[in-house]
């Protein structure tokens, strides 16, 4: 690599002017200056922005750790913080732990080995164990799409019991009684919050808990909605009603009812959760609870950015909790002809 003493010997100048052209040119002389940029040109000289961050001891890079980067619901996530970042002057990297709490375990070691300035994290491990292991590195982080269980940091979330009591009332007011709930792993406090809710929704309307049946996928992926559908297929008598944990999952839990020749929402109504792009595009538009991801994410980096700037001394940490929002569409609303339409 073309180094800066490699520039300084071309240019005929020292090595301290050449950090002076690149760092303070106000001090060098126009012609100095000319001098040492046509050097860099000819030499193809780029200067080593992490030698620069070490020397300085702040980098200029915050790490997005999520669960699954094949979700849109992280994508717009992603963007939301890179915009914020963007507007501080710092780079994003975006790492996917896949759910895997060993994958997540890894990557916050590579943070703590690149020395990042701080990480944006939707938690992988349920024991919390990795994090508090990460917390030795004194790098600070923010939990997002999920609260912070203590006062060690900031997060931002979405009130996930609101989300599944909106997406319980909505479908018991069409008429349905014989509900299903599909989750991923329930580990993850999402799927367990969204569950509360719909049973909170039953108890609202005077109906047992045993009107729900809870099918446990293992991941949060259209091929796990597809095999949740198949398991929805052999019920009997089979429920009217699905809410599932996500689009993902509700996209293929409508794929395998399509193939079955079950009629969504005539048959069966269908609910997701985070109403991502593909969820108003489907075959049937799905009716889904709208999780404000871009506003999340850009609110988790503004948070770290706050925590890691000139003004650290000043920052408190803080529990932001979003409000969900139900966006009704064709996947739910035929049924209340059959079923009957509640208040």
């Amino acid at each position: 690599m073309v180094g800066i003493k490699d520039v300084a010997r071309q240019a005929g100048v020292s090595v301290g002017t050449v950090s002076n052209v690149i760092n303070r040119p106000e001090m060098v002389a126009e012609a100095t200056r000319h001098r040492v940029h046509a050097a860099i040109e000819r030499l193809g000289y780029v200067r080593s922005e992490s030698a620069r961050q070490l020397r300085a001891g702040r980098s200029r890079i915050i790490s997005l750790l999520v669960l699954d980067m094949a979700n849109p619901f992280f994508v717009d996530v992603a963007s939301g913080a890179e915009r914020a970042a963007r507007e501080a002057g710092l780079g994003v990297m975006v790492c996917n732990s896949a759910q895997s709490p060993d994958e997540e375990a890894d990557y916050l070691a590579l943070f703590a080995e690149h020395r990042v300035r701080g990480v944006l994290v939707t938690p992988a491990d349920a024991a919390g164990e990795n994090l508090r292991n990460f917390r030795r590195h004194d790098i600070p982080y923010v939990f997002v799409d999920r609260e912070m269980p203590d006062d060690q940091g900031c997060s931002v979330s979405v009130d996930d019991i609101e989300g599944g009591a909106l997406a319980g009332r909505h479908l018991i007011a069409q008429g349905h009684r014989a509900l299903v709930y599909v989750s991923g792993p329930m580990q993850l406090p999402q799927c367990q919050d969204r569950h509360k809710g719909v049973l909170a929704a039953l108890a609202e309307a005077d109906m047992e808990p045993e009107a729900l049946v809870h099918i446990e996928a293992e991941r949060l992926d259209v091929a796990a909605g597809r095999d949740a559908g198949a398991r929805l297929l052999g019920m009997s008598p089979r429920p009217t009603a699905v809410f599932c944990a996500n689009d993902l999952l509700a996209l293929g839990v409508l794929q395998a009812l399509f193939a079955a020749g079950v009629s969504v929402p005539h048959d069966v109504a269908l609910v997701g959760y985070d109403d991502i792009e593909f969820a108003s595009a489907a075959a049937v538009p799905l009716t889904s609870v709208r999780q404000p991801a871009f506003r999340m994410g850009r609110t988790a980096a503004e948070l770290l950015i706050e925590e890691t700037g000139e003004d650290a001394d000043a920052h408190r940490h803080r529990r932001i909790v979003l409000q969900p929002e139900l966006v009704v569409r064709d996947s739910t609303l035929a049924a209340a002809g059959r079923h009957g339409r509640g208040a």
